[in-house]
């Protein structure tokens, strides 16, 4: 299961530059709107450090992180939604994504304009973007609307779904708020609302770009969108992009650790953001560990044994018959499978089972 994250903002935020720390993959920076014209798409692991401890026990042949995709999409102006500044592509980009990385400028440099010349302002900002999206959003709404009105007057009990649906993202969207305010009860009702891919259901992240000396507290311009963030029930984090540019660019592990130890850092915020986006989407991770590989392999929160094993291959999920699971935590304290069986400690887990983030699974199928 990937994760696919679109990075998106003003024009000379920091986007690229964050993707650039991101993925190996470099997008053109440059202090000028557009630089970045085709999305660039990079694959990146998400930082585990269960999948290292377990490998020095295990010593397998290799270990196999979970991944997660990011898309650096070219910096949105206002009037997106009507088609400027290249809009409508890069709104298209943004519906193909899972989760939106909305990257706000929260820190002053004379050298790196805001558009207008205007002073730095990330609230101001933040709300151009979801203007943006809120427009393209109310323009999907209204271009169905009627033909399911027309439909659901004619007694088609499945456009009387989509009414309800539609009519409560309208309601909202004309107010200047978010789709994703919005929940539904009944499971059709969430058919609906899925299907409809409107750009701000999706969940978000805002990350807050500020300077070095403010990489481990913030300042007064990230606060504001902390507090924000807070009152939607959405994610926000702090990061230094350049910093973190610089941090890449080390070669060494232990060049990379002295760094954040100079910053009063304990972990990078690259490190940071990946594992939010990954937790964004209430995803977790159970792990597989043999002679041959340790890996991860991500879930959807609450999923349960089957179809877990499903993610591995169908087959262990049509002919599942148990599931063999060993929490990480005795696998440390005990040092082996075998040891962890002695001591009676290994789970045998039918199809109600619901996994647990760290679960290291043996599932046992047949077909």
């Amino acid at each position: 299961m990937a994760l696919k994250c679109g990075i998106v903002g003003l024009p000379n935020v920091g986007k690229s530059t964050l993707f650039n720390c991101l993925s190996s993959a470099k997008a053109q920076a440059a202090n000028f709107p557009f630089c970045t014209i085709e999305p660039n798409v990079g694959v990146i692991t998400v930082p585990d450090e269960r999948l290292t401890r377990l490998a020095e026990l295990v010593h397998p042949g290799r270990i196999v992180p979970a991944t997660c995709e990011i898309v650096d999409i070219a910096g949105l102006v206002k009037g997106a939604s009507k088609g400027e500044g290249l809009g409508n592509k890069f709104l298209g980009n943004i519906r193909e994504t899972d989760a939106i990385i909305h990257v706000l400028r929260c820190f002053a440099d004379d050298n790196v304009v805001r558009e207008g010349g205007a002073p730095v302002d990330p609230v101001a900002d933040k709300e151009i973007i979801d203007t943006e999206l809120q427009l393209k959003d109310l323009e999907t709404i209204e271009g169905q609307l009627p033909r399911q009105q027309k439909a659901a007057a004619a007694g088609n009990k499945e456009a009387k779904v989509a009414v309800s649906v539609l009519e409560a993202y309208k309601a909202v969207l004309e107010q200047g708020r978010n789709a994703r305010e919005v929940s539904f009860e009944s499971k059709d009702e969430q058919r609906v609302a899925h299907d409809l891919f409107l750009l701000t259901a999706k969940p978000v992240l805002y990350v807050c770009n500020v300077d070095e000396a403010s990489a481990k507290q913030g300042n007064a311009m990230s606060r504001k969108i902390e507090e924000i963030a807070a009152g939607e029930g959405a994610e926000a984090l702090v990061i230094a992009a350049k910093t973190e540019e610089d941090i890449a660019s080390l070669e060494t592990y232990e060049d990379k650790q002295m760094f954040l130890e100079e910053l009063g850092l304990e972990e990078s915020g690259v490190n940071r953001l990946i594992k939010k986006a990954y937790a964004l989407l209430n995803l977790e991770t159970f792990i597989t560990a043999g002679e041959m590989e340790v890996k991860a392999w991500t879930y959807k929160r609450g999923w349960k044994a089957p179809q877990c094993a499903g993610v591995i291959h169908t087959d262990f999920e049509k002919g599942f018959i148990r599931a063999e699971v060993i929490k990480y935590d005795d696998y440390l304290k005990y040092g082996s499978e075998a040891a962890v069986r002695e001591a009676g400690k290994m789970g045998i887990e039918g199809k109600d089972y619901v996994v647990q983030d760290g679960d290291i699974m043996h599932f046992r199928f047949n077909v």
